[in-house]
């Protein structure tokens, strides 16, 4: 104490004793900081790595005498080790390989390999370490169990099909006679561990048949590593792994799963002609340069979520089995999938495009499409290419909400890119989307305004709806997935009632009405057109209509009375006018079947159309009877100053007072063979403006239901003529892009 606070105490002046005494307690304090320092333990991650011994020959010699137990397998323990493999080594090199070839290749159990945490510097030729085998021809060494060589067996069957195949087409003369060399390939019998092991120099693994499984879990290659004609007999596990250059897998084989997630893949990347018959993990991974997978066989699901593409991505040829999962995604230089086959749904969830993403040539089987809600793409900046009149029927989306910008850029892009038939598919789409979403609001129960007792109604139990009535106290709900963040309901609940709930504010009658005659008008637009665009399904409706309406015209024109005095048709005019009738609507239905996605319910929509209101009008006037003059003149009247093909658009169905043009007007004649065509020329007349003659009614002694008949196809062909024009602009190229492009 003495030492420390020295001669304060001699000190008389307060102020120098004060200055003195927090000196001497400013190092007190630092010489604890100090002895804190030194003695206190350092975390884990501040820890010195652990020394590696080097590996010498008599080492290595120790290690193969006595192998350690790994999961009831015998391994050779190379943990940790620092292995010098490099030229100037040559002489440890060679005696490295020939030593681990003796012990790996005696017959018996398999015998493992374990560099895990190791350092190997220099090139390590893994592919000489396994037991040459044969692939064509020879037998198999004895050396190998039963199920080794049924392996071995099923491989060159394999391979020895795809040999025939390519023989069959060499077409250089001198080639196909001369002997192929023999193919040989070092198989691996035991498992083969690469934990954390760093490899300074290139790592050839190629032709190697590994029988058991490999762990390269976060395995460091500094430089290109070569795995090509590799056959995975077991899982393989590369997670983590850091390929710092070129990693090869082509035409390599995964017999079981194979696992690549959170990998690095710093250089370019090959797995061309390559083949997963299990799942491959490619989750989280990293491509920085150019990643090849063309023509790769797919057999299980492809997990490629969340993956990061910093380069082109190449996946031609390639055929998917199973599902592919690009959910996350995020391609920021063009992808290419042509003449890829799909066979199952492609999950492109989130994914980002930020350049060119190309389905061309694709196929997709009757279960595949491409899911792409919360696709980040912008048609000012990225392509989307695919098959016109293919790759916009591909294309799926669930809902609308969070997918509205989504799709107007898809629009924006195959109208860039010409493709009318896709960009009308595609809005098509929308507003199937938005159908189903009007729907859902005129008939879901709204979670903000429902009652508890039409809450447990609809699938909520009592606990579950008393939670949602005091959340929505405290703040209405803006989304049916805010139903989530209660702790009474989970996502299987939210799937069970989300087609029967809606999150909106509260509306009344008025705003009802509204949806409701939006959802009326749309679903026409759907059924009748497919929202303005195929052509063909608007002229078959018409078709039907055009029909219809002349074989009802007919009927009360020459079908008038029995007795007295019959006014009936004759059996040739029935006959022509049936069977025309026949054709006709046959034609119509069959055009409405082979476009319109649910031609059941568009032949519904046209009958509630063009059916009721015809029909009650017929039977009221059969039921009144006619008794007025002119009975046995005909009720409609042509203009006979000419004959021609006329575009009548702005033509009413009665003919006009002015006594100058009334004498251009005669009635039809009823005694001519072809009469009955002019009932099809009014009605086509009146639905679509356009016909052979100028066909009106007459203005004297006229049955107002029949005017009132005419007037209501008339009316009809306004709105069919509409229809048909704003299809017209949609689906002719040239008029398509005067319209729409800015």
């Amino acid at each position: 104490m003495r030492w420390l606070f020295g001669d304060c105490w001699e000190h008389r002046s307060e102020r120098a004793i004060a200055s003195r005494f927090i000196r001497k307690i400013i190092r007190l304090l630092l010489l604890c900081g100090l002895l804190l320092g030194l003695l206190w333990p350092q975390p884990s991650w501040a820890a010195a790595p652990p020394e590696r011994t080097l590996l010498t020959l008599d080492l290595l010699q120790e290690r193969l005498r006595s192998p350690a137990q790994s999961e009831g397998i015998r391994t050779i323990d190379l943990r940790r080790l620092d292995i010098d493999l490099r030229p100037e080594n040559a002489a440890f090199r060679d005696q490295f390989y020939r030593l681990l070839q003796t012990q790996l290749q005696r017959a018996g159990s398999p015998l493992g390999l374990d560099l895990s945490y190791s350092v190997i510097q220099g090139e390590f030729a893994g592919n000489q370490l396994g037991l040459r085998a044969p692939m064509y021809g020879q037998a198999l060494s004895p050396i190998f169990t039963t199920a080794e060589q049924e392996q071995l067996r099923r491989d060159r069957r394999r391979l020895s099909r795809l040999s025939e195949l390519s023989r069959s087409l060499i077409t250089t003369p001198n080639v196909g006679t001369q002997a192929l060399a023999p193919l040989q390939i070092a198989v691996f019998r035991g498992p083969l561990k690469l934990s954390q092991t760093r490899f300074v120099g290139a790592a050839n693994f190629s032709n190697t048949f590994f029988l058991n499984r490999v762990e390269a879990q976060g395995t460091w290659f500094g430089q290109e590593s070569d795995w090509s004609g590799t056959r995975f007999s077991q899982p393989s596990s590369f997670a983590g792994t850091t390929f710092n250059q070129e990693a090869r897998f082509r035409s390599s084989i995964f017999f079981d799963r194979a696992g690549f997630n959170q990998s690095q893949f710093q250089g370019l990347v090959n797995f061309q002609s390559s083949e997963f018959q299990g799942t491959a993990n490619f989750s989280q991974a990293m491509f920085r340069q150019f990643a090849n997978f063309s023509r790769v066989q797919w057999q299980g699901n492809a997990d490629l979520a969340q993956t990061h593409w910093q380069e082109a991505a190449q996946f031609n040829k390639s055929r998917f089995v199973q599902s592919c999962f690009l959910t996350e995604a995020e391609f920021e230089q063009p992808v290419s999938f042509r003449e890829v086959q799909f066979s199952r749904p492609v999950n492109l969830r989130g994914a980002s495009i930020l350049e060119q993403a190309d389905f061309s040539d694709v196929g997709f089987s009757k279960a595949a499409y491409l899911n792409v809600p919360g696709l980040k793409f912008d048609a000012d900046h990225a392509k989307f290419l695919g098959n016109p009149g293919q790759i916009g029927r591909s294309l799926s989306v669930p809902v609308l909400q969070g997918n509205e910008s989504l799709l107007r850029n898809l629009v924006r892009n195959f109208r860039q890119l010409e493709q009318i038939s896709d960009a009308n598919q595609i809005e098509y789409k929308t507003e199937s989307l938005r159908l189903q979403e009007l729907r859902q609001r005129l008939l879901g129960t709204n979670i903000n305004t429902a009652s508890v007792p039409r809450l447990v109604k609809i699938g909520f139990s009592a606990a579950q709806a008393e939670a949602i009535v005091q959340r929505r106290v405290e703040q209405p709900f803006r989304s049916l997935t805010e139903l989530l963040t209660l702790n009474s309901i989970d996502l299987a609940d939210y799937i069970k009632i989300r087609d029967r709930a809606i999150a909106a504010d509260s509306r009344n009658c008025v705003g009802w009405v509204l949806d409701g005659l939006h959802w009326l008008c749309l679903s026409l637009l759907l059924l009748l057109s497919r929202y303005g665009t195929n052509f063909w399904l608007v002229f078959g409706v018409e078709i039907v209509a055009i029909a219809y309406f002349g074989v009802l015209f007919w009927l009360i024109d020459r079908l008038r009375r029995l007795r007295p005095k019959p006014i009936v048709p004759t059996l040739y005019e029935t006959i022509a006018v049936l069977s025309s009738f026949s054709v006709l609507s046959l034609g119509g239905l069959v055009t409405i079947f082979q476009t319109s996605d649910r031609p059941w319910l568009t032949l519904a929509c046209l009958a509630v159309v063009i059916v009721p209101i015809p029909l009650l009008l017929l039977g009221r006037l059969y039921q009144q009877g006619r008794y007025h003059n002119l009975m046995d003149v005909s009720y409609f009247v042509e203009e006979g100053s000419l004959r021609q093909l006329r575009l009548l658009i702005g033509r009413m169905p009665i003919m006009p007072r002015f006594p100058l043009f009334q004498e251009r007007y005669v009635p039809l004649l009823w005694d001519r063979r072809w009469n009955w065509l002019n009932y099809y020329d009014f009605s086509f007349n009146n639905l679509l403006r356009f016909g052979f003659n100028d066909i009106r009614l007459r203005d004297r002694d006229m049955p107002g239901l029949i005017t009132t008949l005419v007037w209501y196809q008339w009316s009809l062909g306004i709105l069919f003529i509409a229809l048909l024009l704003w299809t017209l602009s949609r689906t002719i190229p040239g008029l398509n892009l005067l319209i729409y492009f800015k």
